[in-house]
């Protein structure tokens, strides 16, 4: 069925994930583009019994998705990768790109801030070229720079006020007044791709840094002598630490340590997708380098480290709750009001309160994805009886 608008509908029946908790048989009153607080008696009711009702998930790490690349598709195609997330449930999302020549990323910040500047995307991330070689990951290690804090302006200031977060390796030369520089100029200083010590990562958050780049991946293993950065990152609550529920990059042991060491309130699920996420297997370009994507899982053909995911965030979502068994509301915090809160838009979306964009997603009993909804148009129509 066709997107449509919704002028004056109500979704009633459902369970309603709420800020302050989950109501039985709720309803949810949509006027235009936004949520209402009621709405006229001849609204159109849409019957949701059975199924639940959450914020739209927001996505503050991602590359790509529907076989097209943030960091070097067209236009069109990046507006396919968007499209291919939407239909996933998720309705607000950053732009993530990876390491490349300063020009080229200078441009492409250039390229994407249009995007964001008639609200297709809600900013840019720009994931290296300011990591370490010793954890680089899926990034070209003859492209990588130290975080020289001029070099960061530039991006910033090429993103022409659409730089929301920039990833750094905190302890290289220029790490820690680069991160004082983002915090300055509001923009989110993430601390990945580290191989930082503990106090190194110490003295990173005091600068200013807000966010682990996903959390366990691309920096060195907890160890009890040397508990490098993530004892670091998961004692402080100043800290927010994303986290990739694919299956593959974490245990879901190591999901559940997160989880009870940061709260609810401080962590951000990811997917961290490249071009392959709603997509398939085959093979693909990030970046520079060649990747393989076998069973779901992307990998650099030379190498094998783990190149992102093919995750979407319905799929994080339905993991978190059903294998991981995560309170609903607590993930509902973690996909939604959580990265909204860092992005700096949660007045308009990441909770379902009157006032904010009409975004919202529909799952069944078994949290699998029936409907999407962003600013009051469907994206995927629920069916119902």
């Amino acid at each position: 069925m066709a997107p449509r608008a919704a002028d004056s509908t109500v979704l009633a029946g459902a369970r309603v994930v709420l800020p302050t908790g989950t109501v039985e048989d709720g309803r949810v009153a949509v006027e235009g583009a936004r949520i209402a607080a009621s709405a006229p008696e001849d609204a159109r009711t849409v019957d949701l019994t059975g199924h639940w009702v959450v914020p739209g998930f927001v996505d503050m790490h991602n590359h790509g998705g529907g076989g097209a690349s943030f960091t070097s598709g067209t236009v069109d195609e990046v507006l396919t990768g968007i499209r291919t997330h939407r239909e996933h449930g998720t309705t607000t999302m950053v732009a993530s790109t990876v390491t490349g020549e300063m020009d080229f990323l200078a441009r492409r910040a250039g390229e994407l801030s249009e995007l964001v500047e008639q609200g297709d995307l809600a900013g840019i991330h720009f994931e290296g070229p300011f990591i370490s070689p010793c954890r680089k990951g899926a990034h070209s290690e003859q492209l990588l720079r130290y975080p020289d804090p001029a070099e960061v302006r530039k991006l910033v200031d090429a993103a022409r006020g659409a730089a929301r977060m920039v990833t750094l390796a905190t302890e290289l030369p220029g790490g820690l007044d680069s991160v004082r520089l983002l915090a300055e100029l509001g923009v989110i200083a993430a601390i990945g791709h580290t191989d930082a010590t503990y106090e190194q990562t110490v003295e990173a958050v005091d600068a200013g840094a807000t966010v682990a780049t996903h959390l366990f991946n691309a920096m060195p293993p907890l160890a009890h002598r040397e508990p490098g950065p993530i004892a670091a990152l998961l004692e402080d609550d100043r800290i927010t630490v994303e986290l990739i529920n694919d299956g593959t990059h974490l245990h879901p042991a190591v999901l559940e340590l997160a989880y009870r060491h940061k709260g609810a309130a401080r962590v951000a699920l990811i997917t961290d997708a490249m071009d392959a996420a709603g997509f398939g297997d085959g093979e693909y370009q990030l970046g520079p380098l060649a990747v393989e994507v076998r069973d779901g899982v992307a990998r650099l053909v030379e190498g094998g480290s783990i190149a992102g995911s093919t995750l979407t965030l319905d799929t994080a979502f339905r993991r978190a709750v059903t294998l991981d068994r995560i309170p609903v509301e607590d993930v509902v915090r973690s996909i939604s009001a959580n990265p909204a809160r860092l992005l700096g838009v949660d007045d308009r979306v990441g909770s379902l309160e009157p006032g904010k964009d009409a975004d919202l997603v529909v799952l069944d009993e078994d949290f699998v994805l029936k409907g999407v909804m962003r600013r009051g148009e469907w994206i995927v129509e629920p069916k119902t009886a």
